[in-house]
């Protein structure tokens, strides 16, 4: 998780390149493979390494600290994950996720709801809802970014941030009550 990674330590690491990055990398490539996945990238771990590659080079001209650093991240993985998708459009190729092939350490916000509910049931609310939707909750809960965040990512203000992310969970919770009356 990125609490291991503060601005301090992010401010000592500069000149130390191959430190710099492993930290870096530690910090965000478990949460950009989530990310990855959960958008349905077609080979998560392989984007995950363009991302970091891409991210590399200009490590030391980012500012902002961790956060800057983290919306850098976020927006580069993100870009690799439209790059993906047009790649993808051309010629389709769909791989199913693999839980044995995730290899981070933490609990992320996907796993936990993996947990509670089955892998059949998570696509099916996600598919309730519009891109935009998805998109948001995706960046919010699965990469864990703020609000500030995932709307420079998204192109959007953060207003729009806020009420995209308000009717995505009330749409949820809308379905789910729906469902409920309607199950035998």
């Amino acid at each position: 998780m990125t609490d291991a990674l503060t601005d301090a330590a992010l401010r000592a690491l500069r000149g130390r390149e191959a430190e710099l990055f492993s930290a870096v990398y530690q910090a965000f490539a478990g949460q950009v493979l989530g990310y990855l996945t959960g958008k349905g990238v077609s080979d998560p771990e392989a984007v995950t390494q363009e991302v970091f590659l891409a991210v590399l080079p200009r490590v030391e001209s980012i500012t902002g600290g961790v956060s800057g650093l983290r919306t850098f991240v976020f927006s580069v993985a993100h870009a690799r994950m439209v790059d993906d998708h047009r790649r993808q459009s051309r010629a389709p190729e769909h791989h199913e996720f693999e839980p044995d092939r995730d290899t981070r350490q933490s609990s992320s916000a996907e796993a936990e709801a993996m947990e509670r509910v089955a892998p059949g049931e998570v696509m099916a609310l996600l598919d309730v809802l519009r891109e935009d939707q998805r998109e948001v909750l995706t960046l919010r809960i699965v990469a864990g970014l703020t609000v500030d965040q995932a709307a420079e990512i998204m192109g959007k203000s953060q207003g729009a941030v806020k009420q995209l992310q308000r009717r995505a969970l009330n749409a949820l919770r809308e379905h789910s009550v729906v469902k409920e009356y309607v199950a035998p």
